[in-house]
């Protein structure tokens, strides 16, 4: 789950990491009365979107005075802010944060995010903040350090003075930095969050570290132990169809291809978008269904699929392991009756009772094609499609 970033920060503030004080905007009205507690001549209004690249696309506007900022706020509110990341549908703006700018004097990148690959906290961190880190990472990647935090151990003291190294950090800054990292780490593992991210980090005129951004995201494992950070979930800025799914227990993305998918697994969903791909053709979504198929949990995620209008095609394919193949085509085809579907339907179906799934398909009078194998039907839905 994705955090604002006004909601990021209070929870920075409230392990200790240094953030500026700021006014969160709802109403054009609430400017005038919230200015002065800024304490500041100049301002950032920053639109609140779980997007990046807000700058980019004029969601975070310098202003120098509360008329200013009355500007900004209208020009933002009740907005859609269409950024890089954000899908040319964009996210609504319904709120915005308004910071005093800060006198800096230098920008880093700061982040904490779980490494699987080596089953541990890996923190992130490059004297060069302010801008893409990936675009960094691929055309200067010397400018990009990573640490790893051993599980055991946790954050150490070393860590710390090695992050002030790489910054170029001495003195009182470097202290301060190392504190950073220890509560940084603490909140991390306390929020069970699967990213935290600071850019830029900023090291003021008067030697001051404040994170001037903020990012966290949440593991949505987590949910049952995090009900508080959970209780922050802003519905708005998730698409409309993967936030009914999560209501369904369906783990459904959206993609920008014309072939919908309905797989049961998440592995079987991944290899299945390979081999759309491998044979010309684009997946529209990523959905896995999960072991215990119901009749009601496949009509949904048919719902779910034609709710996209650029689909073309739908493949769906299924293994009967935990469930019979003869129910899960008893349920695509009370689905199909029930949602009226006017594309072509490729079925895979290969696990326990596959033979008779098959034939209750073939029996249904219903424009099903019933693929032997996972390359045919992939490669059936691809022609469907175009």
């Amino acid at each position: 789950m994705n955090l604002h970033e006004f909601q990021a920060k209070a929870l920075f503030r409230s392990v200790g990491i240094p953030v500026p004080p700021a006014e969160l905007i709802t109403r054009i009205g609430d400017v005038r009365e919230a200015w002065p507690r800024l304490e500041s001549g100049s301002a950032l209004v920053k639109a609140q979107v779980h997007s990046g690249g807000r700058g980019k696309a004029g969601g975070v506007v310098h202003v120098t005075g509360p008329a200013e900022a009355e500007a900004a706020v209208a020009r933002l509110l009740g907005t859609r802010l269409v950024t890089g990341q954000s899908g040319p549908e964009g996210l609504p703006v319904d709120q915005v944060l308004m910071e005093p700018a800060a006198a800096i004097a230098r920008e880093f990148y700061f982040a904490m995010l779980v490494d699987r690959a080596q089953a541990s906290v890996v923190m992130v961190v490059s004297a060069e903040g302010g801008m893409d880190i990936e675009t960094l990472a691929r055309e200067r990647p010397e400018a990009v350090v990573t640490m790893q935090i051993h599980p055991v151990t946790g954050v150490m003291p070393f860590h710390g003075r090695r992050v002030a190294q790489v910054l170029g950090l001495t003195a009182e800054p470097a202290r301060a930095v190392a504190k950073l990292v220890r509560d940084a780490y603490r909140l991390f593992q306390s929020s069970d969050a699967q990213l935290l991210e600071i850019n830029p980090l900023v090291l003021t005129a008067d030697d001051q570290l404040l994170a001037l951004d903020g990012k966290l995201v949440i593991d949505d494992s987590a949910a049952y132990r995090q009900r508080e950070i959970f209780g922050l979930r802003d519905a708005r800025q998730r698409n409309e169809a993967e936030e009914r799914a999560q209501e369904h227990d369906l783990n459904y993305i959206r993609l920008d291809g014309n072939i919908g998918c309905m797989v049961n697994g998440a592995g079987l969903a991944m290899a299945t978008m390979d081999l759309i791909q491998h044979h010309g053709g684009q997946p529209a979504n990523f959905l896995d269904v999960g072991g215990g198929t119901t009749v009601e949990r496949v009509t949904e995620a048919f719902k779910l699929i034609l709710s996209d209008t650029a689909v073309r095609a739908v493949l769906v394919n299924i293994f009967g392991g935990i469930v019979r193949c003869d129910l899960i085509a008893e349920g695509i085809i009370a689905a199909i009756r029930e949602v009226h579907i006017e594309v072509p339907v490729i079925v895979r179906l290969e696990g326990t009772n596959a033979e008779a799934g098959r034939a209750a398909l073939a029996a249904s009078g219903l424009d099903i094609v019933a693929a032997a194998d996972l390359d045919r039907a992939a490669r059936a839905a691809v022609e469907a499609a175009a």
